[in-house]
């Protein structure tokens, strides 16, 4: 363990654990893919943690975390991985579009593969179900989302 330090372990466990805790309860906030869920989950772990439900703790909250730790969290709470697919989706409300990725080695992305994922994850009928509307970025496709009416 040579370089590794008491500072740098607990580092590590905590990115750990958080990245875990993230996983494990992101199903739990409906509706998924929406920046509500994203925000129960904020207000759930805050509470956890002892803050009162008062608008001024959760602001005071949110604060703490800090941009780092809270990208990394919105990162891992709308990123799924479908291993058997070998496919990476990124479904951020927040971006103008559902990226979708290989896994393995770079190479054109099968738009079945691509629609299998999409429906498995729920996000079927909240992207451009039109595969010319998808666009090819490299090794990823982007999806816009699904103009709402």
């Amino acid at each position: 363990m040579t370089g590794m330090n008491a500072i740098n372990l607990q580092a590590t466990l905590f990115d750990f654990a958080i990245g875990e805790l993230v996983r494990q309860h992101r199903e739990s906030f409906q509706p998924l893919w929406s920046a509500e869920s994203w925000a129960k989950l904020l207000i759930w772990l805050a509470l956890n943690c002892g803050c009162s439900g008062e608008r001024e703790s959760l602001e005071a909250y949110a604060e703490a975390l800090g941009p780092g730790l809270t990208g990394r969290m919105r990162r891992i709470f709308f990123e799924r991985e479908l291993e058997d697919l070998e496919l990476r989706v990124l479904a951020d409300p927040a971006e103008p579009q559902v990226l979708v990725l290989p896994l393995g080695p770079a190479a054109p992305l099968d738009h079945g593969r691509v629609a299998a994922a999409l429906e498995r994850l729920g996000l079927l009928g909240r992207v451009a179900a039109e595969p010319q509307r998808w666009q090819q970025l490299e090794a990823a496709l982007a999806l816009p989302w699904q103009e709402c009416s």
